[in-house]
């Protein structure tokens, strides 16, 4: 039974590290907003990536933990990072301004979906009916959760692929990590990711944007919001990710993180005074519904009498 147990559902010992991924990305959503009203996407990503790096590395020197890159695996470790890393922030920063909308980055949770096709493939989970109510639950809250903005997202099929195909690369990422291991701790795997994945980031700021890079050159809002980023989002909870994602089944991690985008929404409100509406509300019951799936450990089947 406990075979069947790590396999199905969210590992207890993880929860508190998942409640604090949870709030710390799902407190991120306006914070961005208000970062990206004065800062251009890429230079705000290139300065977190940059940040989360030195943290996360220097974190590891100063515990005492390995940091170099073991031989042989520096392709695995590049492309994963080109993916997890570069791909999404990229597809999710340039989606989210097409579409017009914040809520839109709800697209980006869509992941769950991608993941599980990718860890049946690659990893050979098992799609169980439980994992498949999981999913179809998280999908049902996602999609409350944009709500009237539907409408937008439809105008703007451009900006929705770059969002889908964001998810995409964050499952596959996902995956990848799974399926082709680096030998380091997730600290410094985690790092390593940031440093190699921000190096075309930084191309296209230096080569399609303009703006400062400095967080301290921002009116007091946007700046708190970059600092909450750097130190919550890029250090604390790429960290918590990354490790949650090597010890957790793909399936089950995925939808774990589905609560993110409602924190999300209801941060909004407080921070950035939005109303909520029926479907926010609706949303949250569908989501911890999709939460269950993974954190209630299955029913146990009686065993049959022996015959007398």
């Amino acid at each position: 039974m406990r075979e069947e147990t790590s396999l199905h559902t969210f590992p207890p010992g993880l929860i508190g590290l998942l409640a604090g991924l949870t709030f710390g990305w799902g407190f991120n959503f306006p914070m961005m907003k208000l970062v990206l009203a004065e800062m251009q996407p890429m230079h705000f990503r290139t300065l977190s990536l940059l940040f989360g790096a030195a943290g996360l590395l220097t974190i590891a020197r100063l515990k005492g933990l390995p940091v170099q890159v073991p031989k042989g695996q520096w392709t695995r470790m590049v492309a994963i990072a080109l993916v997890n890393i570069t791909g999404w922030n990229i597809l999710a920063i340039y989606g989210l301004r097409l579409l017009a909308s914040g809520r839109a980055i709800i697209l980006g949770y869509t992941m769950p979906a991608c993941s599980v096709l990718f860890s049946i493939w690659l990893l050979q989970e098992p799609f169980t009916n439980r994992r498949a109510l999981g999913v179809a639950l998280g999908l049902v809250g996602m999609g409350l959760l944009l709500g009237s903005e539907i409408h937008a997202v439809g105008r703007s099929p451009l900006g929705s692929m770059l969002m889908i195909g964001a998810a995409s690369t964050w499952a596959l990422g996902t995956v990848m990590m799974k399926r082709w291991p680096v030998d380091l701790p997730t600290t410094a795997f985690t790092g390593w990711q940031m440093v190699i994945g921000v190096v075309p980031i930084v191309i296209v700021a230096l080569a399609w944007e303009d703006g400062t890079f400095n967080p301290f050159a921002l009116s007091r809002g946007p700046m708190l919001g970059a600092l909450y980023t750097l130190f919550v989002a890029f250090v604390f909870c790429y960290w918590a990710w990354t490790k949650i994602a090597l010890i957790a089944p793909v399936g089950v991690s995925s939808l774990a993180v589905m609560m993110t985008p409602v924190v999300g929404v209801f941060s909004g409100m407080l921070v950035l005074g939005e109303t909520p509406r029926w479907q926010d509300f609706a949303a949250l019951i569908a989501v911890v519904g999709s939460l269950a799936t993974v954190m209630l450990p299955p029913r146990k089947v009686k065993s049959p009498l022996p015959s007398v």
